[in-house]
């Protein structure tokens, strides 16, 4: 009788005990699904913040890029605009400079024709008339802004006299213009022709 109460009570402990240990292998189990969950959980949130992060970088870095290159069009414009007026203004200020060029060679003409000597009065009156022509079209230029460029009795500069001889003269010093072969012209402050000269040594 014993013997059967004893077994009995065995039996019941052993079944307590696997029921116990079924129910901590479960909680275990449980345990480890919960804290890979959590886990799984807080890398996903690590993963999105990063995602997030990246894509905000990405979003200033464009923006950034946006911004200079409207920065460079920008200025890209301005210059473009102020060349444009550049080229404006001087297209106005030098209209007339093709037109004066091209009429230098007739005034030079005039200027030689009117240094001949008249014997007579019929060659007097052509030669008023001529002079009267040429006086016409230098005013016409001046209105233009074409004058003529001094040379006798100036210093030599290059910019504006073109030496083609030297000589020796005792009235003028040295480096100075003494003759004029050629007239030289301006138009505002470009020289259209500089003047054919002798300069002293």
């Amino acid at each position: 009788m014993t013997k059967d109460k004893n077994s009995t009570i065995n039996e019941e402990l052993n079944t307590e005990m696997n029921d116990q240990a079924e129910l901590t292998e479960e909680e275990t189990v449980e345990t480890v699904f919960a804290e890979e969950e959590e886990a799984n959980e807080g890398n996903g949130e690590e993963s999105n913040n990063e995602d997030h992060n990246a894509e905000i970088q990405q979003l200033i870095n464009k923006l950034e890029e946006a911004d200079n290159r409207y920065l460079r069009l920008q200025a890209d414009f301005d210059n473009f605009r102020r060349r444009t007026r550049l080229d404006s203004e001087a297209s106005e200020k030098y209209r007339a400079q093709k037109l004066a060029a091209n009429m230098l060679p007739a005034l030079d003409n005039f200027e030689r024709a009117l240094k001949l000597d008249a014997d007579n009065e019929q060659t007097k009156s052509l030669l008023q008339g001529m002079d009267m022509v040429y006086r016409s079209l230098i005013d016409a230029l001046k209105s233009e802004g074409v004058e003529q460029i001094e040379a006798v009795g100036k210093e030599f500069d290059p910019h504006f006299h073109q030496a083609v001889m030297q000589g020796e003269d005792e009235d003028y010093g040295s480096n100075i213009v003494t003759e004029e072969f050629q007239k030289g012209y301006m138009i505002k402050d470009r020289v259209l022709r500089p003047a054919m000269v002798k300069v002293n040594q």
